[in-house]
């Protein structure tokens, strides 16, 4: 029996103490505003299914491609950097 993959929780209107949302952070003509909104709308079902399960919870696949595709507009190549 194959084990589901458990995902990290991601919560990005999440109220926190200080500011009192993440949305006060980043401007609203922010480019990743842009990446976040058309990575939300892509099928990554064939990606989501290479996933094992077992183990500690990952990131999400999803949340993955956003940091990923945003390091890239910042011509941000090398993992070190994107880290």
């Amino acid at each position: 029996m194959k084990a589901k993959p458990v995902w990290k929780t991601d919560h990005q209107s999440q109220l926190s103490l200080l500011p009192p949302s993440y949305d006060d952070f980043v401007a609203q003509n922010h480019p990743v505003r842009i990446v976040n909104a058309i990575v939300n709308q892509i099928d990554i079902s064939s990606i989501e299914v290479t996933y094992k399960g077992g183990g500690t919870s990952s990131y999400h696949p999803r949340t993955l491609l956003k940091i990923l595709i945003y390091a890239y507009l910042r011509n941000l190549y090398s993992s070190r950097k994107i880290e």
